[in-house]
């Protein structure tokens, strides 16, 4: 009997466990013998085992191929969004039947990439910290046909012909491009790839080079990279910049009928020095019952681009504007964002006015809406506004910027008490010359002017998204769900492991007592990322669910229309400009996906930008030693941050004192077996840069350390 012959079980073994696997894909009898390399002497052993197998009832034949007898396959389709470390969500075409995005674990996302509509086989008794689990088992359609990518080597085949190997962030280093290089390609050349495979497994992706973008060393065509890389529009169609030269260069007389004159009232704008598209402007009093009066003073873009016209067909296509290290792509033309719509001092513009009323305790007593037009008596920039509050520069707006501090606080109160954390992280500005050339850094701190402009925008927000729901209209809320308690875990086990002291089971004045402690601390920012690694996105929705990190049940985005398509949306709604048949659902996740790509695009030049800037000062002082934080222990080494220029990097074990490192789950150290030296999160160390790879978007570290603990070089 074949059963008796002495491999069969362990080719019955052998089968049974690939097959069970999570990344198999059913295969045909010549290809599962091809894939677990089976020599032609044991096929005619194998083939028997696999009747067997039929024979009890473990495998069944479906179009020839062999797949786990079971219960029915549960299938679905979406599109995948791959993250730059290789694993992806899938967002479901179908909401109802999956409400939750299908997470594609690294090693089963297949040949799909970021943008593609693909089938996913949902593992009904498998979840993970990211929810639901599946695996990608086909591509049903490619998201793009052309990949932005840079030559990272270049390998003779056959005599004088040559080969091209090309890093794209798209597909990540493990998984190359192959084109055959044109006569002047060189190592470092980026390049666009029109690509005709996309591999498999071990096997390569194939393309041929469509055209040049520049070379690596050139920072003056990073922008220009990320724009094609990541498909944004950086040029408007004819018909509108005809549209927006028709509007002029100045608000007309006969646009102010039907608008409430509120040029009596002072406005200021308060925005980063280099801002040019002023989207919002404030205005102040308070009367002698202690009412204060708030204006928040939108910009009317919705007068200036009337549904479906060219200008709103474009900006539904860019969702929003992007912005890189000195530079901004609108989402509207120049002409209209940075002048006719962007609210100037001492020129008359539209404006959308919410007029709210509060009491000495910040309670809102009412409020108003009104299309309206302003004159704005200042133009602050942050830094000036804070000299003004701190005495450094006389101005005659130092009242108002009292009163909008008092407010502020009020208001700050109301929405701690609610449950809202607040994490006051300062910001990394890159500063770069006209060549794109990164030269320094500008930490912005989130001082009260920051605080204040926010808060009131904020406030704004919500009372129009009330204001919208209560009138029923099919608003595009902004909605953040409340995680699950179980999300928290690893940020609770951070939090304890550098010091912090948090019951079993905190609340939410836990955690707001907790981040108030961590601001008088080096590791606010490395819990704050932690907090938030822990939560849901916030994204766009036409179903209200709340915004759990902003402690709201209404809330939306009104204030920013220049920048963002779904304030200019919510502005049409108050004045009933929107169409009837107004698709909020399909607007919503148009703008939270456009949001998305114009992050990773932002992302990926700020990353860019940083390792020139720390390719440049390495050069200037190789041996310099930098400090960094310890932000992450795993089994194989640690990540740390440069909190001067907020870049992360790792160290593996390998790389680190004289000694051999065991890792220690409990504690979730790290530990010397010889000197008995730990690290752990919260630890400072001192590093220094050893390679910086502008291709792969890769920094290198080593430990500066003692000279009598320096490993020889082998």
């Amino acid at each position: 009997m074949v059963k008796n012959h002495p491999n069969y079980d362990t080719f019955k073994q052998v089968i049974l466990e690939y097959i069970r696997g999570k990344k198999y894909l059913p295969l045909t009898e010549k290809e599962l013998f091809k894939k677990l390399s089976i020599s032609p002497k044991f096929q005619a052993l194998c083939r028997m085992i696999l009747e067997d197998l039929q024979q009890e009832g473990v495998l069944k034949l479906s179009k020839k191929k062999f797949v786990l007898h079971g219960p029915p396959r549960e299938l679905m389709t979406g599109t995948i969004r791959v993250h730059a470390k290789g694993f992806g969500f899938v967002i479901p075409d179908h909401r109802i039947q999956y409400p939750q995005d299908i997470f594609i674990p690294k090693h089963l996302t297949e040949s799909a990439v970021d943008g593609d509509r693909v089938e996913v086989e949902v593992n009904a008794t498998s979840t993970s910290d990211k929810g639901p689990e599946g695996k990608v088992i086909a591509v049903l359609e490619r998201g793009r046909t052309h990949i932005g990518a840079t030559i990272h080597h270049i390998a003779a085949v056959k005599g004088t012909q040559r080969i091209a190997y090309a890093y794209s962030p798209l597909l990540g280093s493990s998984k190359l491009i192959a084109v055959t290089p044109k006569k002047k390609t060189v190592i470092g050349d980026r390049v666009i790839i029109k690509v005709q495979s996309w591999g498999h497994d071990k096997e390569a992706p194939e393309g041929e080079i469509s055209h040049f973008l520049g070379h690596i060393s050139d920072p003056s065509c990073d922008i220009q990279c990320a724009i094609e890389e990541f498909d944004l529009h950086s040029v408007f169609p004819p018909e509108a910049l005809d549209q927006t030269a028709d509007w002029g260069r100045e608000v007309q007389k006969s646009e102010l009928k039907k608008r409430e004159d509120l040029t009596g009232i002072t406005t200021m704008t308060i925005d980063p020095e280099t801002a040019k598209d002023f989207d919002d402007a404030l205005s102040i009093s308070k009367d002698k019952k202690g009412i204060y009066h708030l204006g928040v003073h939108i910009a009317d873009v919705a007068h200036y681009v009337p549904v479906d016209s060219p200008l709103d067909l474009e900006a539904v296509v860019r969702g929003n504007s992007t912005y890189f290290p000195g530079y901004c792509l609108p989402m509207l033309p120049h002409e209209l964002s940075d002048h006719l719509c962007s609210l100037q001092p001492d020129v008359i513009r539209l404006t959308v006015s919410v007029l709210a009323d509060f009491d000495k305790e910040g309670n809102m007593l009412g409020y108003r809406i009104t299309r309206s037009y302003i004159k704005s008596a200042k133009r602050f920039s942050y830094e000036e506004a804070k000299e003004v509050l701190d005495g450094e520069l006389k101005s005659p707006h130092l009242n108002e910027l009292k009163l909008m501090v008092e407010l502020c606080h009020l208001l700050k109160k109301k929405r701690h008490d609610r449950g809202s954390i607040d994490f006051a992280l300062p910001e990394l500005v890159i500063i770069v010359d006209e060549k794109g050339q990164p030269h320094k850094t500008k930490r912005v701190e989130y001082d009260i002017t920051h605080q204040l402009v926010e808060e009131f925008m904020l406030k704004a927000n919500e009372i129009v998204a009330k204001h919208l729901s209560d009138k029923g209209k099919p608003v595009v809320f902004r909605v953040h769900e409340a995680p699950e308690k179980e999300d928290f875990e690893d940020f609770y086990a951070l939090a304890r492991s550098l010091g912090f002291s948090l019951p079993a089971s905190p609340e939410q004045r836990d955690i707001q007592e907790l981040f108030e402690k961590a601001q008088k601390t080096p590791f606010a920012q490395q819990l704050a990322v932690a907090f938030i690694r822990s939560m849901n996105l916030a994204i766009y929705s036409s179903e209200n669910v709340g915004h759990y990190g902003l402690a709201l049940e209404y809330y939306t985005h009104f204030t920013s229309p220049i920048r963002r398509y779904t304030d200019l949306v919510i502005q049409r709604l108050l004045f009933d400009q929107e169409g009837k048949d107004l698709q909020a659902d399909k607007i919503a996740e148009r703008c939270s996906e456009r949001e998305r790509i114009s992050f990773r695009a932002e992302s990926s030049v700020k990353l860019l930008k940083k390792l020139r800037l720390m390719d440049h000062w390495m050069k200037e002082e190789p041996l310099e030693v930098y400090e960094a934080l310890i932000t992450r222990i795993k089994p194989f080494g640690f990540f740390f941050e440069l909190s001067h220029l907020m870049l992360e990097g790792f160290l593996h074990i390998s790389e680190l004192d004289n000694d051999y490192f065991v890792y220690n789950e409990a504690q979730n150290i790290l530990i010397g077996r010889t000197a008995g030296k730990t690290y752990r999160a919260g630890d400072t160390i001192k590093v220094r840069p050893s390679a910086i790879d502008l291709v792969l978007l890769e920094s290198k570290w080593e430990l500066d350390l003692p000279k009598k603990q320096r490993r020889r070089a082998k």
